[in-house]
């Protein structure tokens, strides 16, 4: 059973009003709340535990070591990887690409070769392809998506050509909430020889994931979309291509011996994670998807796609509103723009009068917003705790926030 109350008495910030009245968290697409055993932990950890990891040999750091390394598995079984030693900890999706780009795609691209991407992508999995583009003439190759927002994965298969040597895609938008079908691209980039990097940053946190049933190379994921802290993620790493990836950062940890004229590195994945980590926050993320999996991701996903299809049928009826991207199976993510003078800046000013917390600007997706004809949009993103009364509350702000600028 999905025991809502029980679960949002988890998230003490739920509690709380802003603007005198009680906070309707919609903004979970950029960050999710912490839930209490998540809290507890990082105070655990400072408080009564806290160390360096590796190398020591007391309690304190044998300790946090221990806690610290365990992560490692959880995230693997979160994942459904067949191995912990696929996963490299590192502070979120951002780094994770970036690791790729430096680690694998500098390497070996050349002038002319290609990365293909959707017009969809963050820009965390644009601007480390633009880093190659200009220091290595490396082409960006673009799929749009269709009016409603969906991407056909026949598109994106039909676009690899002669010179691509990587698809780099999104499961999930950060702006439309459409779910791409990445199994499909993967398989049909892998029948022409080509590697597939998955931004799973906002997909994770919303449906069950399973990196061997997407057979995808790369999967990047973030820990504080995902109930955890900040500074926090990993990314999956197929063990092929871990083989082919030089280090990125130098370092400690990341070597076994250095002299003054040469380097051993450390076996994978410890090669690719230079210096003392995020110790504290990655046991924190542990916490959040050891949360996350004992609601389960299947009823996770259920609860979500419930309130999607409240939230959609609720939007329908505001005439005013233009919502962008309408795919079916999409997650419950909504952007929109209202009829109007309306900026969305004074849209989302508006709600947060009424305690309502969304997104406005342009979500770090330029390419898409171009794509979409607009320079802004609100954005209201759910999550595992939102109810389907606080969809009305935010239905009832933006009324308010239209007959103001009527």
């Amino acid at each position: 059973m999905y025991d809502l109350e029980k679960i949002r008495g988890d998230f003490p910030i739920l509690s709380r009003q802003v603007n005198g009245k009680p906070l309707t968290y919609l903004d979970n697409g950029a960050s999710a709340q912490k839930p209490n055993v998540v809290i507890e932990a990082i105070n655990q950890a400072y408080s009564h535990e806290y160390s360096n990891v590796h190398r020591g040999l007391h309690y304190l750091s044998n300790l946090a070591t221990e806690k610290y390394e365990g992560v490692r598995g959880t995230i693997a079984k979160f994942l459904n990887a067949a191995s912990e030693d696929s996963i490299v900890l590192n502070s979120g999706t951002t780094e994770g690409i970036n690791m790729v780009a430096y680690s694998w795609a500098m390497p070996r691209l050349e002038a002319g070769d290609e990365i293909l991407l959707s017009v969809m992508e963050h820009h965390a999995n644009i601007v480390p392809w633009h880093f190659l583009r200009e220091r290595q003439g490396v082409i960006l190759k673009w799929v749009d998506t269709a009016l409603d927002g969906s991407l056909d994965p026949q598109a994106v298969i039909d676009a690899i050509g002669p010179k691509t040597k990587l698809v780099a895609i999104t499961q999930c938008s950060n702006v439309l909430g459409t779910v791409v079908d990445v199994k499909t691209i993967t398989a049909g980039a892998h029948a022409k020889g080509v590697p597939v990097l998955v931004d799973g940053s906002q997909s994770a946190v919303h449906m069950p994931v399973d990196v061997q049933d997407i057979g995808c190379d790369f999967f990047a994921i973030t820990g504080h979309k995902l109930y955890g802290p900040s500074g926090s993620g990993a990314i999956y790493v197929h063990p092929d291509r871990m083989a082919e990836m030089r280090p990125f950062l130098g370092g400690g940890d990341m070597i076994k011996e250095v002299t003054k004229d040469a380097v051993v590195y450390n076996d994978p994945p410890m090669k690719f994670e230079a210096g003392t980590p995020g110790i504290v926050q990655t046991i924190g993320f542990g916490v959040a998807l050891d949360y996350m999996m004992s609601l389960g991701m299947e009823n996770i996903a259920a609860h979500e796609a419930g309130l999607r299809d409240y939230a959609g049928a609720k939007f329908a009826g505001l005439n005013w509103l233009n919502v962008q991207g309408q795919a079916s199976g999409k997650a419950a993510i909504f952007s929109f723009t209202m009829e109007g003078a309306a900026h969305a800046h004074d849209i989302s000013t508006i709600l947060d009068k009424k305690g309502v917390a969304v997104r406005a600007g342009h979500h770090c997706a330029g390419p898409l917003m171009e794509h979409l004809g607009v320079s802004a949009t609100c954005r209201a993103s759910f999550g595992l705790y939102n109810t389907k009364a606080e969809i009305d509350t935010l239905i009832d702000a933006l009324e308010l926030a239209h007959d103001l600028f009527a």
